[in-house]
């Protein structure tokens, strides 16, 4: 049965049932005590708790769920997902044990065709009712498993609605394990259902405070796990849900599924990080260092880290999210309409940590080899920091690539670390802290600012507060980094979008750069910058200069933004309203509602008729006037912004009316030129055009055709028309010459064992292969010795050592069979004393091992001894 034939069975099951049929809920819960959507209850918490009255009695949902709990263990276990889909039925209030626990048996027996002798039951252990329930139903007593609280008894691991629960297991037969029940193997009896009897509240602790007003049900049985048991398959990896994206990373990484236990795990956690985070970047979570965001960029960096490990050098994420939106994109349609978002953050987050992955595995190589050259058995501290700092890899990455190397991490040192650096910007913030407060209290005595900036560039001021280091001072000096507050000013402070201006303030003293200008407390206006020369002292008069040019340019792209935003919604429609911007000097980044991808023609469209516009030279004019006036005139209020009783209003041409208080040109024609450069999604229903406006646009339009000048240069092409096909034709040679070369390189590495293997030694009935690879970095040499290992395992037992001098360094590893390590032969014993001829030593799990040293010199005399070191391990010596 395919998965989407059993979710539809259970929908249906429970539709015919009276349940209202409710659409999956976002992974953003709407709760603030959770991180992410944990369980398909999440979205009826407040129908459980009594905060609400339910619109239906029953609910049946397919929820995406996701528990970060099991991030570590996904791909090396046969059940652990991060995201996976959670179907559940739900009664608020209205049938309760009974009920729930008969309908659950029968969809299972019944509708899903699972056999009854292969059927166990857990309930909590005080629960004679459920164990009744359960007995009438058919349910052998021997069959019914008792447990405590810390397996049946459910909570959302956060205050809220729980309860005592009773889970559906299924035996899968002794292939699998043990027999004995739930409480003997996990893997054998697995978990397809749990009834949650949700009837009590608890703290965020998990103490029950108190009985809900009304007694629920509350149900998730996992899709994967149940397509898990009716396909007959040994993992959800390989049930019809995530076989097909298993398949894209056994493509892009050239490495097929089942052939090394190392290999599937990392296959696995492709293929399962890339569904979660496909899931994750459409539902609106972006890589960030917190929160959800820290949750998506560590999958997305451990996603890479096994990608690299299989010798995957271009992105993966591309094919992964594609076939991910293939395969559940049916279900969800929401994947579908923004997948291009999904590339695209993914894609960014993918090439931003690839970036830096080898400057990061670099290190981590050197701190292996210096950990085995000292013999520790440690990664130290401050390497994992440096990592986790410099090179953006999370300390849970580094624990598992070390564990791998037969390494602990100083996780106290790594904490110490981070602590300090914690410090440090508790500390800075604590300074931003006081600057407020002291930019608060020049406010309650000053009063506001007041702003010039519409008439004039420059102005005569008074300066009434200087702030440096986050604290009120009577003077700075030349190099001190200020913020200054004036009783009058020409600089417009950021809003609305529009950043905010640059320029000078000269006192009789001193020459302040004003870098940035921000709205302070109380209407305040803050002058951020550097003292150039001199000093700057609060009581001083002053001078205050605009940059002249960049206001333009950012007046350019203010009254750009305006035309564009009406462009939009004349040739999309009413609902395209602007939803946010930035307004820069030659640039501007425009973002609004709209329910599908812009096409290229109407971006066309939309570029033309904003240039008409602009061409016509209209007149721009602000003015202010009464909040319930101006939108009485039809003016966009934007952004959900607050505004007083008296608004400004910047009117252009006869079109558009907007509530505005940005610096615009005097007429649309000193825009000059509107360029888009691009559009793309930024979350659901939310788009983004990013233009560049006036001499930046006409330089772009330059770039452009010095660009295509270039392409036809080398293409040989005169026409700019024939350059896409000229182009198409050269990138078709190439991928098949790619494609080519690729047959030979494995060719040829194919010829290279096949040489070493009938060149192997006979020790004791041990077929060795021992060579010497020069210039081969330690990924190169490991993935030499395992197609050895693989090649030599038919015969029998079998071991392969190679080494490599490189920049004067040795490098040595072996890999060994399963049946000679079964033997007591270990690949770090193997390599013992040659790591000692190379000036180190040697460490790594039983089959597969590392040496090195700082003698490559050596790296011959120390080859010389492995077949004597295998023999003295057999005992022949």
């Amino acid at each position: 049965m395919r998965a989407d034939e059993i979710r539809r069975l259970f929908l249906r099951f429970f539709e015919e049932r009276g349940h209202r049929i409710v659409p999956s809920s976002s992974l953003i819960p709407d709760d603030p005590s959770l991180l992410l959507t944990n369980a398909g209850m999440n979205q009826f918490k407040p129908y459980f708790l009594g905060l609400r009255e339910p619109p239906y009695p029953r609910a049946a949902s397919a929820q995406k769920v996701f528990r970060t709990s099991d991030i570590e263990n996904v791909g090396h276990t046969a059940r652990h997902l991060t995201f996976f889909e959670m179907l559940g039925n739900f009664s608020f209030g209205d049938y309760f044990k009974a009920e729930a626990c008969a309908w659950a048996l029968e969809l299972v027996t019944e509708g899903y065709g699972i056999d009854r002798d292969r059927i166990w039951v857990t309930v909590f252990e005080t629960d004679d009712e459920t164990v009744g329930v359960w007995t009438d139903l058919g349910i052998p007593p021997q069959r019914i498993v008792r447990r405590g609280k810390a397996d049946n008894f459910w909570w959302m691991h956060v205050a809220g609605p729980c309860g005592p629960c009773s889970e559906i297991y299924v035996d899968r037969g002794p292939r699998y394990g043990p027999d004995g029940g739930p409480e003997v193997d996990e893997d054998r009896f697995l978990e397809i259902w749990n009834v949650v009897f949700m009837q009590n509240e608890c703290d965020d602790r998990g103490n029950v405070l108190r009985d809900l007003p009304k007694k629920n049900i509350d149900t998730g049985s996992s899709l994967e796990r149940v397509a898990m048991v009716l396909q007959e398959v040994d993992n959800v990896f390989e049930t019809d849900l995530l076989r097909p994206i298993l398949a894209v990373a056994e493509e892009v990484s050239d490495h097929p599924y089942g052939r090394d236990g190392r290999d599937d795990v990392s296959l696995r956690v492709m293929a399962e990080h890339g569904r979660a985070c496909t899931f994750l970047i459409s539902d609106g979570v972006l890589p960030s260092n917190e929160g959800r965001g820290y949750v998506l960029r560590r999958m997305l960096r451990r996603l890479v880290t096994h990608a690299r490990r299989l010798g995957v050098d271009r992105p993966v994420m591309p094919d992964l999210v594609a076939k991910t939106v293939e395969v559940m994109g049916d279900a969800y349609p929401e994947l579908r309409a923004n997948q291009s978002f999904v590339l695209q953050v993914a894609a960014s987050e993918e090439e931003r940590f690839g970036a830096t992955y080898r400057q990061g595995m670099a290190l981590f190589e050197a701190e292996v080899a210096k950990a085995r050259e000292s013999g520790s058995r440690m990664f130290r501290g401050d390497a994992a920091f440096k990592l986790h700092d410099t090179f953006g890899f999370p300390i849970e990455s580094t624990l598992e690539l070390a564990a791998e190397e037969g390494l602990s991490v100083d996780t106290e040192g790594f904490a110490r670390l981070m602590e300090e650096q914690r410090r440090r910007a508790r500390e800075a913030a604590r300074k931003g802290a006081f600057a407020e407060e002291a930019l608060a209290e020049l406010s309650a005595t000053a009063g506001p600012t007041e702003f010039l900036g519409y008439e004039r560039l420059t102005a005569e001021a008074r300066v009434l507060g200087v702030l440096s280091d986050g604290e009120r001072t009577e003077v700075a000096g030349e190099g001190s980094r200020v913020r200054l507050v004036l009783d009058r000013t020409p600089f417009y402070a950021e809003a609305g979008g529009q950043v905010g201006d640059a320029g000078v303030i000269r006192t009789p003293g001193g020459l302040v750069v004003v870098e940035d200008t921000r709205p302070g407390p109380g209407g305040l206006i803050v002058h951020e910058g550097v003292v150039r020369s001199g000093e700057v002292r609060a009581g001083e008069e002053a001078e205050a200069q605009v940059d002249a040019p960049r206001r333009e340019a950012t007046a350019r792209s203010h009254t750009a933004t305006h035309v564009l935003h009406w462009s939009v919604r004349h040739l999309l429609g009413e609902h395209a309203r602007q939803a946010g911007s930035l307004v820069a000097p030659g640039r501007l980044r425009f973002d609004f509602t709209h329910f599908e991808a812009v096409p290229r023609e109407r971006l066309e469209e939309i570029e033309e008729l904003a240039n008409r516009r602009l061409a016509e030279d209209a007149a721009v004019r602000a003015y202010e006037t009464t909040f319930e006036f101006a939108r009485s005139q039809g003016a966009i209020a934007l952004f959900e912004e607050k505004y007083g009783d008296i608004v400004r209003v910047v009117e252009v041409g006869d079109y558009s009316l907007e509530l505005c208080g940005g610096t615009h040109v005097r007429h649309t024609g000193q825009v000059s030129l509107l360029r888009l450069v691009s559009e793309g999604s930024v979350g659901a229903g939310l788009r983004r055009v990013e233009a560049l406006v006036g001499p930046d646009a006409l330089r772009h339009v330059n770039l452009e055709r010095r660009l295509l000048e270039e392409v036809l240069e080398a293409l040989g092409a005169r026409d700019p028309a024939e350059a896409p096909e000229r182009v198409r034709q050269a990138v078709a040679r190439i991928k098949q010459l790619e494609t080519e070369l690729g047959k030979v390189r494995r060719a040829e590495r194919d010829r290279e064992v096949e040489r070493l293997v009938a060149g192997a030694l006979d020790v004791a009935g041990v077929s060795l292969v021992v060579a010497r690879l020069d210039g081969q970095d330690a990924d190169e040499l490991r993935e030499m010795a395992l197609r050895l290992r693989e090649r030599l395992g038919r015969r029998g037992r079998g071991a392969a050592v190679l080494g490599s001098a490189r920049e004067g360094r040795a490098l040595l590893v072996a890999a060994l069979t399963q049946d000679l390590v079964a033997s007591g032969v270990t690949a770090p014993a193997l390599l013992e004393t040659a790591a000692r001829a190379v000036g180190g030593r040697a460490g790594g799990r039983p089959d597969l091992a590392y040496g090195g040293g700082g003698q490559g010199a050596a790296v011959g005399q120390a080859l010389e001894e492995i077949p004597g070191r295998l023999a003295e391990l057999l005992g022949l010596r």
